[in-house]
């Protein structure tokens, strides 16, 4: 369909998905929103009408098997995704699944498997950091060698706050989830072990919360992970990654040089000031992702974290909710892919 324009609909306009209906709309080429679906109706007109033509559907089935729609972006709630991928994997529809693939790795397995059994890949996760020009950067200077062998990664993840609902296990889950793929592209190897302790919890959290978190993951190759993920810091969203190789180091998302602080009265402040939500920190690595995922699906291919991404992410997560219960590290399981046929 190189000459054709790509019609997507969208499941779930919540935060993530208007944004992402925005984007389709203004910023990304070759592309139309034609369709939008939410089990809130009055939120689902609120975005349709924002631009000319976009129609609701009156569920996400009804949406991925529309006529009009060439490929989906899946926004909704995690505990809903398996249905809809199976679906739009039925359909034969290239599909953008917002993380997490799936609530666990079953149902991953048979997101997977229906795949496979179709003979074509059309699921693509969106672990945006793989997109964002930095981590690119990072992955092409690790690869090159300037650096030896990759030794260790430093992964900062603050959020300035979260609702109450937002428990223990949803930040392994919907947090360290971004973290937990970032090591797994920069190292180009999977995490075979997951520890996840914490500090005493902040003040801030409500009760029975933990958070901050501290986790660590030891790579198959022999590599080690440390990540910190404080989802309620009062201040900002920061994000960093640092790269230790054997005879020198890289950064993503570091502030300019020097001294700096951040504090909750005064937003942060290096000489600029400190985001305030994800979307603004990774507003270009969103774009690049849309159109990536719109270029690969008029070309019928899939580029970027696919389904199996997806499940090994989702993998390491479950192992990490258990290492959160019971402080121990935990061996991740995954299965062989000659097992999926």
């Amino acid at each position: 369909m190189d000459d054709q324009v790509f019609r997507v609909g969208i499941i779930g306009v919540g935060r993530m998905g208007a944004d992402h209906a925005e984007r389709l709309s203004r910023r990304i080429a070759n592309a139309r929103l034609v369709l939008v679906s939410d089990p809130d109706s009055a939120r689902a007109e609120a975005v349709a009408g924002r631009y000319h033509g976009v129609r609701t559907a009156s569920d996400a089935l009804a949406l991925i098997a529309d006529d009009e729609v060439d490929g989906v972006v899946i926004a909704s709630p995690g505990s809903v995704h398996e249905g809809q991928l199976l679906a739009c994997i039925e359909h034969g529809k290239p599909t953008l699944c917002e993380k997490p693939l799936t609530m666990d790795s079953e149902s991953a397995l048979r997101v997977m498997r229906a795949e496979h059994a179709k003979g074509r890949s059309v699921v693509q996760v969106g672990f945006m950091r793989r997109f964002d020009p930095e981590y690119e950067r990072m992955k092409e200077l690790l690869g090159s060698g300037r650096f030896g062998r990759t030794l260790m990664l430093h992964n900062t993840h603050r959020n300035k706050d979260m609702p109450p609902s937002f428990r223990s296990e949803m930040i392994v889950r919907d947090s360290l989830v971004h973290e937990i793929d970032v090591a797994r592209f920069l190292f180009g190897e999977e995490i075979e072990e997951i520890t996840v302790l914490s500090p005493r919890p902040s003040s801030f959290a409500p009760e029975g919360v933990v958070d901050p978190q501290v986790s660590f993951f030891r790579m198959t190759g022999g590599g080690v992970v440390t990540n910190e993920v404080f989802v309620r810091n009062q201040v900002g969203y920061e994000v960093r990654c640092e790269a230790v190789g054997e005879t020198g180091s890289v950064i993503a998302g570091r502030p300019a040089t020097g001294l700096y602080t951040t504090s909750s009265g005064v937003a942060g402040a290096w000489g600029g000031t400190i985001p305030q939500d994800f979307r603004a920190r990774f507003e270009r690595a969103y774009d690049l992702e849309l159109q990536a995922w719109v270029d690969a699906s008029r070309a019928g291919s899939v580029v970027g974290p696919g389904a199996w991404d997806g499940y090994a992410a989702t993998a390491v997560a479950e192992a990490g909710i258990e290492s959160l219960a019971s402080g121990q590290p935990v061996r991740v399981a995954l299965v062989s892919p000659e097992t999926l046929s």
